[in-house]
């Protein structure tokens, strides 16, 4: 006897078929929240982030301690520290974050030829037209990197003050922080203040991001024979300002040593971070070449 066809049920096959959408889009969400982040300290403001193996290197320092150096309208400083770094650390960098090229403690020699050797800078607009290899944002402005390690990777360049309110900001000329977005981000952004104080942008950061991991410039720069005790970044309890209202999960403060004209000494810092309810919790201390899974 023939056999009659197999009657086709839509009904059935669209029940299958929402399973399976269901599965995939499971799979994916649980991939993406295991996003693997660390985080190694190398020198100052320079960091290697490394996102689901996407690999950011900020404010590239890498000359060794012992030099003085000029950053500009008579500031003069000695930097103290040697990078801690291995053979690997450099290694396939993807992109560079670069919150200013101005000053030599956030972009020194050998952080310049480096950067050289980096597909790609986000940085100031002034900054791009040093490096050709850089794009300069403006404030507010996104960048968007198409990279099969890290599904919708968005750069936001952020607002940053760094001198004292009473000075001109032409004195140490544009700077920029970042936000770092990507897809799966269950816990809020990443952000990387630069170098800047305490000022009122921080109330117009927390009104657009959700932040997760906050890495914050800090020391208390200070040049007392140009500007008295003028800061030109946060010392701690700017930072412990700046966390209250951000109101971050992880706060990591980097670039509060290594140089003379940091005037907060580390000690005092981790003290006062340590014993505040808003900080105490949440900071992570960063030594130097140790990566930090976070």
């Amino acid at each position: 006897m023939k056999k009659m066809p197999t009657k086709f049920k839509p009904f059935k096959f669209s029940i299958f078929l929402f399973f399976i959408i269901q599965w995939n889009y499971s799979h994916s969400q649980i991939n993406l929240s295991k996003m693997n982040i660390t985080v190694t300290h190398i020198d100052g403001p320079c960091i290697l982030l490394e996102i689901n193996g996407f690999k950011i290197i900020t404010d590239p320092t890498l000359d060794s301690a012992g030099k003085i150096y000029h950053h500009g309208f008579g500031s003069i400083s000695r930097k103290t520290d040697n990078p801690v770094l291995n053979d690997s650390t450099l290694k396939n960098i993807d992109l560079i974050l670069l919150s200013h090229h101005q000053h030599k403690d956030n972009f020194d020699n050998k952080g310049r030829e480096f950067a050289k050797t980096v597909p790609l800078i986000l940085t100031t607009k002034n900054g791009s037209k040093k490096l050709s290899n850089a794009v300069g944002l403006n404030n507010w402005e996104s960048f968007a990197i198409n990279t099969p390690k890290l599904k919708g990777l968005k750069i936001t360049a952020i607002p940053a003050q760094h001198h004292p309110s009473w000075l001109p900001a032409f004195f140490s000329g544009k700077v920029i922080g970042f936000i770092i977005e990507y897809e799966g981000q269950e816990h809020g952004v990443i952000y990387i203040s630069g170098d800047t104080v305490f000022f009122d942008e921080f109330y117009e950061i927390a009104k657009r991001y959700k932040i997760d991991i906050s890495i914050f410039h800090v020391g208390s720069a200070q040049f007392p024979y140009l500007s008295g005790k003028g800061r030109y970044t946060m010392d701690s309890n700017d930072l412990i300002k700046a966390v209250e209202v951000l109101k971050p999960n992880k706060v990591i403060p980097i670039h509060h040593k290594g140089w003379s004209h940091f005037k907060e000494k580390e000690d005092t810092m981790k003290t006062n971070l340590s014993n505040n309810e808003f900080t105490k919790e949440k900071t992570i201390f960063l030594v130097s070449g140790k990566p930090d899974k976070l």
